[in-house]
């Protein structure tokens, strides 16, 4: 019974691509929680997570991103195309990032930042061009599509943000998100695609793919005010690079595997 438990709700559904179910859901999010806690309890001790900290980290972001659509072009064959997908795309690409920003800590110190971005620069610049050499763009509008959206939407919350005194930080990640939901909504709505998470996938099952910009517009916007009110400055920002994180991940890689028609 605990192996028919956890085939159904954990590996079925990375195996057969059935997207999150509340099950898994619940345990990736615990795991993500308990992981972010140690890993902010080991760094905030090494390094300060200011603005160096969030560019340095990007190109990883983007590299992860462009590494998962390997998988979505079926590059690579199971098991190994598993280690692609979410939740474990993850755990790969944390694994480059951390040895990576903890080699150019010990060798650079204050300044790894800049190492540590070039690092990550060239990795997704390579795996960007490696998918662009072997995918034809079918769909290039889905990028100024969804980044005017996301532009937009952003500009709305420029306002609250300045009256709420909200940092540059906190304007990236509400950025991040919109452009997640700018592109999730143009991929389900116009391209066929279909929502992996479970609550935006019910939201749009009963009010349409719209439904997911105003929802993740003020969820957000009392996400951020929640975040803003932490009043340790180590612990306000780690928070926003890991919301930074899980927007911007998955909204890189719905662009560009749409793009790439995948």
């Amino acid at each position: 019974m605990i192996w028919e438990f956890i085939k159904k709700y954990y590996i079925d559904s990375i195996v057969y691509k059935t997207g999150y179910n509340p099950v898994n859901t619940v345990t990736w999010a615990l795991i993500l929680i308990i992981s972010v806690y140690l890993i902010y309890r080991y760094l905030s001790k090494l390094l300060r997570f200011d603005e160096r900290f969030f560019i340095s980290n990007i190109p990883f972001i983007l590299f992860g991103s462009f590494l998962r659509v390997f998988e979505d072009a079926g590059f690579l064959s199971p098991p190994i195309s598993y280690m692609l997908m979410s939740p474990m795309i993850y755990v790969v690409v944390f694994g480059v990032t951390f040895p990576s920003l903890l080699i150019f800590l010990k060798l650079k110190g204050e300044q790894y930042w800049k190492a540590h971005l070039t690092f990550g620069v060239i990795l997704s610049i390579s795996t960007l061009t490696y998918l662009t050499l072997n995918l034809k763009v079918v769909h290039l509008e889905v990028l100024p599509i969804s980044l005017l959206m996301s532009i937009l939407l952003t500009s709305l919350f420029y306002p609250i943000s300045k009256m709420m005194k909200f940092d540059i930080l906190s304007l990236s990640v509400f950025f991040s998100h919109m452009l997640d939901a700018s592109a999730t909504f143009y991929g389900t709505e116009y391209l066929s695609y279909w929502e992996l998470h479970v609550i935006p996938r019910l939201l749009i099952e009963e009010f349409g793919s719209w439904i997911l910009i105003p929802t993740k517009f003020f969820v957000f916007l009392i996400v951020i005010w929640i975040v803003e009110r932490e009043k340790n400055y180590q612990m306000r920002n780690f928070i926003k690079f890991v919301l930074l994180v899980l927007g911007l991940a998955p909204a890189i890689r719905d662009i560009t595997r749409m793009t790439l028609f995948v």
